[in-house]
């Protein structure tokens, strides 16, 4: 704002400071003009009265004597402008008869464009001249009659020094006001800004600490123009706010607490159930088909419910803050290859092949929680087994200074738009109609994202629909430091 101002009034202000330039000069120009022109007529008519009278004629040498009568009239009315420093004079007749002039004049400084016009029959005229770098001068020609001796052309030099001296002071002063005018204009808008900005300026430092968590912060209510109305507005929805997020988070607490109690008191009837379904299970060889067939579907059941609880108890553990790091130095080649191994039994079954590429070929060690980096590699790869829909899934692994990339991809169902962000939410799934093949809890890529970001990594999916998904681990190499970038692209298989 005080910018534009800035440079909005700098140029009115060179605009106003032009015109009014342009009309001080016009002004002292035809100020100076009119007196000239009255003075310049004035001498005229002094030196042809005298003319007119001259007793010159009735002597035998008139042209003589009214050569020196014209030499001393123009002497006479060269002293009295030069007296002021009004005029300098020049008296110009035939080629013939010489010019008479003031000291500093040439004979011939008469400008050609104004002798011309008086040649030309004209009785008076006028013109402006600028000779190199010396000052403007303004010119007045008139015609005289003299008697012998025929027509002379009287030029009265009028020097315009006083004026430009004038409108060059008038250019200084305007200069000097425009800039205070405009550093005045300048620090009005600060002001003014300020002024504004400044409730809108606290009104964003509420918000960010809002943001920040400190839900009980309010803006401070002065007067009742806009910006206090703003302030209530914005402290009512602060207010709504605050009840919407403390709401929330009771709510939270409830379910991670009913999660939380509801998994560790189904351990022990679960543990029970357990060894009575185990006893079964190993005695099914003694009962009838159906009676063995319903041993084997309980035993299955079991271990996914054993499963779930297993996955429910370790996001409880991260949603009450006590998963802990034990990071140390872990060779990642050697572990990608051993969840490539881990999982080549369910990918052979489904006839998938997985093709592991590590670049480079040798050791990669990084400090990471191993247990934690297997479980998470391992939700991705068996993931993406499930949806590959009998097509290759690729492993890829690579590094740079600062950072270890795991990039798994398969080329089945893909991800449709919007899905990639919404595929690590707890029990969600982007097909509910799919049949499950492999019998997951819906927890897994919600444990595998909170595993990374135990270790200040990123877990991040890319996918579209028909052409397979990308699901991408970025980890430090030291533990405790700052990604900036990732090894791998992040590409569609």
């Amino acid at each position: 704002m005080v910018a534009t101002t800035l440079i909005a009034s700098g140029l009115v202000v060179a605009l106003l400071a032009s015109l009014l330039l342009d009309q001080v000069g016009r002004g002292l120009l035809e100020t100076k003009t009119s007196s000239a022109l009255l003075e310049a007529r004035l001498g005229a008519a002094q030196m042809q009265a005298e003319l007119e009278v001259s007793p010159c004629v009735e002597l035998s040498d008139a042209a003589g004597c009214v050569q020196n009568q014209l030499q001393a009239l123009t002497q006479s009315l060269s002293d009295r402008g030069a007296a002021g420093g009004l005029y300098q004079v020049l008296l110009s007749g035939p080629p013939e008869n010489n010019a008479f002039a003031s000291p500093r004049i040439r004979p011939d400084a008469a400008p050609r464009e104004l002798a011309d016009r008086l040649a030309a029959d004209a009785p008076s005229g006028y013109v402006y001249t600028r000779s190199g770098e010396a000052p403007a001068q303004l010119v007045v020609g008139t015609v005289l009659s003299a008697p012998v001796l025929g027509q002379y052309r009287l030029f009265h030099f009028f020097p315009l020094t006083a004026e430009a001296r004038s409108l060059a002071l008038v250019r200084r002063t305007a200069a000097v006001a425009g800039i205070l005018l405009v550093l005045l204009l300048a620090l009005i808008a600060l002001i003014v800004t300020r002024q504004v900005v400044s409730p809108v300026r606290l009104a964003a430092r509420t918000a960010e600490k809002l943001a920040g968590g400190l839900l009980e912060v309010r803006m401070a209510v002065r007067g009742e123009d806009d910006l206090a109305r703003l302030a209530v507005t914005f402290n009512t929805m602060a207010e709504v706010l605050q009840r919407q997020i403390l709401q929330l988070e009771d709510l939270s607490r409830v379910q991670q607490r009913f999660a939380s109690d509801v998994s560790h008191e189904l351990r022990t009837p679960l543990t029970t159930v357990r060894m009575a379904a185990d006893v079964l299970h190993d005695s099914r060889g003694h009962f009838p088909p159906a009676a063995a067939r319903s041993a084997e579907l309980l035993q299955a059941e079991l271990n996914r419910f054993e499963d779930l609880l297993t996955d429910l108890l370790e996001i409880s553990r991260y949603d009450a803050g006590a998963a802990s790091l034990e990071a140390e130095p872990v060779d990642l080649v050697a572990l990608v290859a051993r969840v490539v191994d881990q999982t080549s039994a369910l990918a052979q079954s489904k006839g998938i092949e997985i093709d592991l590429r590590a670049v480079p070929d040798t050791e990669v060690i990084a400090s990471v929680d191993h247990v934690r980096i297997e479980r998470a590699l391992r939700n991705l790869l068996v993931n993406a087994v499930d949806h590959a829909e009998g097509r290759p899934v690729r492993v890829e692994l690579a590094q740079d200074a600062d950072a270890v990339a795991i990039a798994v991809r398969d080329s089945g169902v893909g991800l449709k738009p919007g899905e990639a962000a919404r595929v690590f939410t707890r029990f969600w799934r982007a097909d509910p109609s799919r049949a499950r093949t492999t019998g997951g809890t819906g927890l897994g890529l919600a444990i595998a994202l909170e595993d990374v970001r135990l270790h200040g990594g990123w877990l991040e999916a890319l996918g579209e629909p028909g052409q397979g998904a990308t699901f991408r681990i970025t980890l430090p190499i030291h533990a405790g430091a700052l990604l900036r970038s990732s090894p791998v692209p992040m590409v569609a298989a």
